[in-house]
């Protein structure tokens, strides 16, 4: 896995720190904070400085750490071969025909990670007056929408499940939302395989097929246009910040709204095929509480998951284990999730399959030693706002692979954080690429009874209720 080491300017005048993350954990390390307190790099203001933007013209609101937000209204049109955008303006500024206004904006929600952001396609926005001739071949309209556009970038991160819908997914909804599918997504760094992966979502965005910004080289022409996307926090919408008071569970909506159809195609393939071999390990019986474990291998993994099914499975849950891959079908992991009560795995960019859960079930995550900020602040928190019933179960220096390499009074079982603080690459090495886990099912198996009594009495209530 690649190091990288990024550096944000928290705001003008203040010190910079230094950002390292990981990309399979999405798990970050913020170090050299100013004095003064300031523990919030990421808050935005909750101004929207582009709220309104009259005809003709393009307004930029630079002012949020995570994102670069631009708009555009009037005569918009495209030119991938100098990656700009052109908006045509009959308004005159005195200084003569030609070019009036001109931005730079990398459409990518990792603002502050410079090294990131560097490798992100930039587009010049440029707003010139219509004197000039739009008639002849270089500026005429090949393709004319009647919709507004998004434009963003599928650069960065992609290929992470986390940045995919923290990056990506959920701040694309963000941003599109209120035009309620009417609108056309413009992408730059585009890649099949995201469009194959996420056609299910993506169809419940957007009415139209997405465009290659970089591939198609003709002139698309719009009347309206959003550069970049807007992102609130991590996992997240803030309803404060939507047309409608829309929230997170709104977008879980269009998950499953988009998988539904593929979900019962594979049950009505299984009707037709009993003999189907089924590629997820099943224990006990499905009219049973169902609790899906997020299985690992290699580093955070439970060593004894084994003893894991059997207990939970003895507790009455019917279990079922599943290891995602970064080629496995979403919609069969969807079906998993959304079917369950409760779902336990070890801190890891997979916990991002939280948001397949329905509101009301149980997430159970196993914090290695080491990473209790990271898995709290990027699933634990987000789970909550989901409406899932959270549990956070940090192991014990005796229930860590590290607990045979080192004395029992060491800090890196004594005091994590001090070593943490040390820097990120004593995080990575020590308690993300290295450590292993071994549950110890004495305090572990109150996590599960207490999650199958709440499990067993919700169902019993609706059961009541109708």
């Amino acid at each position: 896995m690649v190091h990288y080491q990024r550096y944000i300017q928290l705001r003008k005048g203040v010190t910079v720190a230094t950002v390292y993350v990981d990309e399979e954990d999405a798990c970050v390390h913020l170090s050299g904070y100013p004095s003064g307190g300031d523990e919030e790099p990421l808050s935005d203001s909750k101004t929207n400085v582009c709220s309104s933007v009259s005809n003709g013209t393009m307004c930029c609101d630079r002012t949020s750490i995570r994102s670069d937000v631009c708009v555009m209204k009037g005569d918009i049109r495209t030119q991938s071969s100098s990656f700009s955008v052109f908006l045509y303006t009959s308004k005159n500024s005195g200084t003569g025909e030609g070019e009036l206004r001109r931005e730079k904006i990398k459409p990518y929600t990792r603002k502050w990670e410079a090294s990131t952001m560097a490798t992100i396609d930039e587009l010049t926005l440029i707003t010139t007056n219509s004197n000039v001739s739009t008639s002849d071949d270089q500026h005429k309209c090949d393709v004319n929408h009647n919709v507004p556009a998004v434009f963003f970038s599928t650069g960065g991160y992609t290929g992470n499940v986390y940045h995919e819908f923290n990056d990506g997914l959920i701040p694309l909804y963000i941003t599109s939302q209120k035009y309620n599918k009417k609108v056309v997504f413009v992408i730059l760094e585009y890649h099949d395989w995201w469009i194959t992966k996420y056609a299910n979502i993506l169809t419940h965005l957007s009415d139209f097929e997405p465009i290659d910004f970089n591939g198609d080289k003709r002139t698309h022409c719009f009347s309206e246009a959003i550069i970049g996307l807007k992102i609130h926090d991590e996992l997240t919408v803030d309803s404060s910040l939507m047309e409608g008071g829309k929230t997170i569970r709104d977008f879980r909506d269009i998950l499953d709204k988009g998988y539904k159809p593929r979900i019962e195609g594979l049950i009505q393939e299984e009707r037709e095929n009993v003999r189907l071999k089924n590629p997820i390990r099943l224990v006990g019986r499905l009219e049973k509480p169902k609790l899906v474990i997020i299985s690992r291998n290699g580093s955070r993994e439970i060593t004894n998951e084994n003893v894991l099914v059997k207990m939970a499975s003895k507790i009455g849950f019917s279990v079922t284990v599943l290891k995602p891959q970064r080629t496995s079908e979403l919609a069969k992991i969807y079906r998993e999730l959304n079917s369950s009560d409760v779902m336990v795995g070890v801190h890891g960019a997979a916990m991002t399959h939280f948001l397949f859960m329905k509101p009301g079930s149980v997430f159970i995550q196993v914090i290695p030693l080491g990473t209790t900020w990271a898995a709290e602040t990027y699933y634990g928190e987000p789970a909550k706002k989901l409406g899932l019933r959270y549990i956070g179960y940090e192991i014990l220096p005796r229930e860590s692979s590290l607990y045979e390499e080192y004395e029992s009074n060491d800090p890196v079982l004594r005091d994590p954080n001090s070593v943490n603080d040390r820097g990120w690459e004593f995080t990575k090495k020590i308690y993300l690429d290295r450590q292993k886990v071994r549950l110890n099912f004495g305090r572990f198996r109150k996590r599960l009874v207490r999650s199958y009594i709440y499990t067993m009495r919700k169902r019993n209530e609706m059961v009541r209720s109708q």
